[in-house]
């Protein structure tokens, strides 16, 4: 897995899940990874299902349908330190710090999910890159997830 320094932003203050999503999205957009359209199929793809995974982290993604909208597998990062709420309006508060955004070509969107759910698994991973101060602090904490 290939992760940017472009496709990562840092201290972001967002006060909307779906705005984190879109944040994410874009970035897969300007790199080219996915056609705009693909940002909405994220969105949907969290109004039917939510993409907290638990741990302070959401991995947003674009629905089946979208799949003709992805040019090349890709990953961003939006790393939020105050947190945003990714619940539903009948659910408990389910607080995001790390958005990852991701297109699969093919079927590589199910590795990059499981890769990335494993490395977070682990509460401390997501503290160190809730707390990391520069892109290059990410790409090395996350490239254990491709080895």
């Amino acid at each position: 897995m290939q992760l940017e320094a472009s496709m990562i932003q840092l201290n972001q203050n967002v006060p909307t899940r779906e705005q984190a999503i879109r944040m994410a999205g874009k970035l897969l957009v300007d790199a080219g990874c996915v056609a705009p359209a693909y940002v909405d199929a994220m969105i949907e793809r969290n109004n039917d299902v939510s993409t907290y995974m638990g741990n302070f982290i959401a991995i947003p993604h674009g629905t089946d349908e979208a799949k003709h909208y992805i040019k090349k597998t890709g990953i961003s990062m939006v790393q939020i330190p105050m947190g945003v709420d990714f619940s539903a309006a009948d659910d408990q508060e389910q607080l995001v710090t790390v958005v990852f955004g991701i297109a699969g070509k093919g079927n590589e969107h199910l590795q990059l999910l499981s890769q990335i759910a494993l490395f977070c698994s682990d509460v401390s991973n997501v503290a160190k890159l809730a707390d990391a101060s520069t892109p290059e602090q990410v790409i090395a904490l996350l490239q254990e997830i491709g080895d």
